[in-house]
């Protein structure tokens, strides 16, 4: 029967689900390919777990928010800038503005 260990390390060539953080440095490559395949791995650090890795979908992710409730389309389209002015107010300009400060 064949080892599963590689002599050059003291791990398994199988990837853990949850790793610790100094494995997960010293091993970064072999586990972002794990996750580039698909699986996940949960981060932990003295114990406690703080990150997961996960794969990058290649759906659009705008698509995605919208899908999660997150974002929606808008209701009516964009009102141009001056419509937002209140009404009767006088539009100043930057040069007017310097200007009564050197007042």
């Amino acid at each position: 029967m064949a080892s599963t260990l590689n002599p050059m390390t003291p791990h398994g060539n199988e990837l853990k689900h949850e790793v610790g953080l100094r494995e997960l440095r010293d091993s970064l490559s072999r586990y972002v390919e794990h996750v580039a395949r698909g699986e996940e791995v949960v981060v932990t650090v003295r114990g406690r777990r703080v990150a997961r890795l996960a794969p990058i979908e290649s759906e659009d992710p705008l698509a995605d928010l919208r899908r999660r409730g997150l974002v929606r389309e808008p209701s009516a389209p964009k009102r141009p800038a001056a419509e937002h002015r209140m009404r009767g107010q006088r539009r100043v300009t930057v040069s007017d503005l310097v200007a009564e400060q050197r007042r």
